[in-house]
């Protein structure tokens, strides 16, 4: 479809918080570094942004930070700060942060850590997983099924979540696949927020970018312009797990998050539906107006609402004993 230039105000919809700060998020994306930038520039850029984002979160979401090195893999351990509540003394969340697999380890892990933290009083692992353009996958699927394995010596599968937004998002759908390739019981619950099973495409891959001020893209953004996917086979199940039923009907219940301005949106409806057809309980949650990431910046009330949601979803969901799981390879047809 083709149509001259037009003019879309911003959603009625969405609270007058997220109207006053849409202008801000647009100023400050226009800055960012292209994908193709020098990795340290596009690094920097983004722990300046995350580092403030982590300062105003603490303010609102108290808690303790260390860092801990599990089998071999950095992570940083983020707990309440009024102490882990009695119902989650056996529970852990594992957090895979986004940055397009390039950036993010670090402030970008806290950033998607401290209020689920805070809010679920429980404990956070953010996991520094290795990255492009140094790495190329399978790389952050070791390191996420090397601290699984090591968690799983002290706690049960089921009182494990995990749970990550963009990249870690993908990188979650991944680390499942993963595990049941190698025959490794799955978690309790994870979360797919802002890129879950499939690559990058549909509709919002084009019509966000048009939303947000970037025009229609001539060409989308997805896995093979990542460095971390090259030289990989897009159809391989455990690159996209949306493309094998068998390895999807092995998935525990998965919780997603995207808004009607992200790019990732129709991915996440897709994979929403996938799940359910592979008898998944798959739950979808859009917020009107909002964009990648958007619960990133913690003084909108639809990021307090996503975060919420995702403590609720794994307060319902861990330590469930559900189906057997996590022990069948994946088909490797489409």
């Amino acid at each position: 479809m083709t149509s001259p230039a037009i003019a879309v105000p911003y959603s009625e919809l969405a609270s007058p918080e997220a109207r006053a700060f849409f202008p801000k998020m647009l100023a400050e994306g226009a800055k960012a570094p292209p994908i193709t930038a020098p990795i340290a520039e596009s690094r920097a850029f983004y722990d300046r942004m995350n580092s403030d984002r982590v300062a105003r979160m603490r303010k609102r979401y108290p808690v303790a930070i260390r860092p801990e090195t599990i089998a071999g893999v950095p992570t940083e351990v983020v707990l309440p700060a009024g102490g882990v509540a009695t119902a989650n003394r056996h529970r852990v969340l594992v957090n895979l942060h986004g940055g397009a697999f390039l950036w993010g380890a670090g402030s970008g892990g806290l950033v998607e850590s401290i209020p689920i933290a805070s809010l679920g009083r429980i404990k956070v692992i953010t996991v520094d997983y290795r990255q492009g353009p140094e790495h190329t996958f399978p790389a952050a699927s070791d390191d996420v099924e090397a601290v699984y394995r090591a968690l799983l010596k002290q706690h049960r599968p089921q009182d494990i979540g995990i749970y990550g937004c963009s990249a870690g998002g993908i990188l979650t759908a991944e680390s499942v696949a993963r595990l049941i390739h190698d025959n490794v019981p799955v978690p309790g619950a994870i979360g797919t927020f802002c890129g879950s099973l499939l690559d990058l495409t549909g509709d919002s891959s084009r019509v966000a970018p048009l939303l947000n001020g970037q025009g229609v893209p001539a060409h989308r953004l997805g896995f093979g312009d990542l460095p971390y996917f090259r030289g990989v086979d897009p159809h391989d199940p455990l690159v996209q797990p949306g493309l094998s039923p068998t390895l999807l009907a092995r998935f525990p219940p998965t919780l997603l998050i995207t808004g009607t301005r992200d790019m990732a949106m129709s991915s996440e409806v897709r994979s929403q539906a996938l799940l359910q057809q592979a008898g998944v309980e798959a739950e979808l949650h859009v917020w009107e107006g909002m964009w990648h990431s958007f619960f990133s910046d913690p003084e909108l009330p639809e990021s307090r609402q996503a975060y919420r949601t995702i403590v609720d979803f794994f307060a319902r969901h861990l330590g469930r004993r559900g189906p057997d799981r996590g022990h069948a390879a994946p088909d490797r047809t489409r």
